[in-house]
């Protein structure tokens, strides 16, 4: 059943995505070439410069963004990389030089808070201004925003409950006359730019993703051998196949492709401490590693 969920959502994002890229199987090379149309050579090649700077486990991540990037960009203009936000708050352009999130996105990468930016504006183009958010880890209906004073039974607001996603708000009359309002869970819906950062993301999946022009190759980085085989080992006695672990881990790059075919997040919670040792591993910090060895002994 996990392998069919996962497998369902990976072709769920190849249909995405060849919808808003033309791409069945996205690649970073054809993702930066399309980009270099869109955005430009040199905010590509900046993108790209930021996406090469992430860890290993991250480059999909990054990639996403600027798949996100580029489809918002499509969709909004490339002016929206200069357009001034007013008070504190730069364009685009100069938080891409920069390199430094701001508020509300801090705890994102710089790009997945561009692609952030540009799916919510993309979000208010499409269907205007959201009159407030909602948290959907609650899937409570009733009355979960404030209501304007112009609101009547039967109009539909249009409320925000993450980058891009929007639903609506139904306003109803309540039995005593009071006005109340009936979130339309049928009515989810994302930006395209929203919909093209998670649709690239799943459909490429964590790699490898070289980089046009990339030398050194980061994934040809040999790994820890006595590690990489006890990680390996242990994906196959937790029920992963021969086929999905693959031959022995020599590079960074078997051990993300391995990582990639097992779809550690379709199974028990026990492999979130196998991902995490992998992670080590391909970071290259000894002392990181030995502590994340130590997390999957105990959890073993």
């Amino acid at each position: 059943m996990r392998e069919f969920r996962a497998e369902d959502a990976r072709s769920e994002a190849r249909r995405l995505i060849h919808d808003l890229l033309g791409e069945r199987q996205p690649t970073a090379a054809s993702l930066l070439g399309d980009a270099a149309t869109v955005l430009g050579a040199e905010r590509t090649a900046r993108c790209a410069e930021l996406a090469q700077g992430a860890a290993l486990t991250r480059r999909s991540s990054e990639l996403a963004a600027i798949a996100g990037l580029l489809v918002g960009t499509g969709v909004l203009g490339a002016d929206w990389w200069t357009s001034g936000r007013g008070g504190k708050i730069p364009a685009p352009d100069e938080v891409l030089a920069a390199n430094t999130a701001i508020e509300p996105w801090i705890d994102l990468t710089v790009l997945e808070m561009l692609a952030a930016w540009i799916a919510d504006d993309g979000a208010d183009a499409a269907w205007g201004p959201p009159v407030a958010s909602v948290d959907l880890n609650s899937w409570q209906a009733e009355d979960r925003v404030e209501l304007p004073a112009d609101a009547v039974p039967g109009a539909r607001l249009v409320v925000a409950f993450d980058a891009g996603g929007r639903l609506d708000a139904v306003v109803v009359e309540r039995p005593d006359g009071a006005l109340g309002s009936n979130l339309d869970f049928s009515s989810l819906r994302y930006s395209r730019a929203a919909e093209a950062q998670w649709s690239w993301g799943v459909a490429a999946g964590l790699g490898p993703h070289p980089l046009p022009g990339e030398d050194p190759d980061p994934y040809a980085d040999t790994v820890d051998q006595q590690a990489a085989e006890y990680l390996r080992q242990w994906a196959l006695r937790h029920g992963a196949t021969g086929e999905q672990v693959g031959a022995r881990w020599q590079a960074k790059g078997d051990v993300v492709a391995a990582v990639e075919r097992v779809d550690w997040m379709w199974r028990s919670g026990e492999w979130f401490a196998w991902w995490r040792a992998t992670s080590a591993l391909l970071g290259g910090d000894p002392v990181q590693l030995a502590s994340r060895m130590e997390d999957i002994a105990s959890a073993s």
